[in-house]
């Protein structure tokens, strides 16, 4: 009886555990949807909460847009960001990617922190780096050979960059409770590594006149942090984001009916 109990077990084991790899989708170039992505304008109000009822603040409006475009006979993908503060841009990005896979080719990006302003190009095809002008390459510090490793593995493999998260997004193959493993990289940072969110159920958001929107809600969780999106199953747009930090502090993204 023990060595049936056991044969059982071990069945049960290896079904649940076939089960949950099963249940998990590892993004790549041949389930990518890229078409699903939509071209256009698009604005998100960003704002924080100290609590979920308190006052908001921190407010921002971000920018993303999205073009097809044709360069040197290939064709891209090209999404340009520009975060707004309460009187000021505090950073903008230019992104290339290919039209088919969204695998990036290229990264700037520019900041303004305290009065100081930074650039940062990043070529996946040239393999170059330049950080306010400088060759990453020659960097010889802790923090520059980090990065240049981490970029150099970024350009060897396919990944997706995780600057872009919400046009990724766009271009998950959802389906109710399956869990996608994306091969997320920010420039500058450590190597790729894949990062879960689970299609955790459904919801609807209240649009104009009281129109339902049929979401999907995307769940993304890890120690102290809890992150909430709502897509569209008609246009796959995240409109909504809810991130919880620390039980403390939360952050919103609301994209905006309208833009300019």
């Amino acid at each position: 009886m023990k060595y049936i109990f056991n044969l059982l077990s071990l069945f049960f084991i290896s079904n649940l555990c076939f089960a949950q790899k099963s249940d998990t989708i590892y993004i790549n170039p041949k389930n990518i949807k890229v078409d699903h992505l939509k071209d256009g304008k698009s604005v998100y109000l960003v704002y924080f909460r100290n609590q979920k009822e308190a006052t908001r603040t921190m407010t921002q409006f971000w920018t993303r847009e999205v073009k097809r475009k044709t360069e040197n006979g290939k064709k891209i993908i090209e999404v340009y960001q520009s975060w707004e503060d309460k009187d000021s841009i505090v950073h903008t990005a230019k992104s290339l990617c290919d039209a088919q896979t969204f695998k990036p080719l290229f990264h700037e990006s520019w900041w303004k922190i305290r009065g100081k302003t930074s650039t940062s190009i990043y070529n996946y095809e040239t393999k170059r780096v330049t950080i306010d002008g400088n060759d990453a390459l020659k960097d010889t510090s802790l923090k520059g050979k980090q990065l240049v490793s981490g970029f150099l593995k970024a350009a060897d493999m396919y990944h997706l960059n995780w600057h872009l998260d919400l046009e990724v997004f766009s271009a998950l193959p959802l389906s109710l409770h399956k869990t996608y493993a994306i091969p997320f990289y920010e420039a500058g940072y450590k190597e790729p590594e894949n990062i879960f969110y689970t299609v955790s159920g459904e919801d609807q958001l209240s649009g104009y006149d009281n129109e339902k929107v049929a979401c999907w809600v995307l769940m993304h969780e890890t120690p102290g942090n809890k992150e909430k999106f709502w897509i569209s199953k008609k246009t796959k747009e995240v409109l909504k984001l809810e991130q919880e930090v620390n039980g403390k502090m939360y952050r919103y993204k609301i994209k905006l009916g309208f833009s300019d």
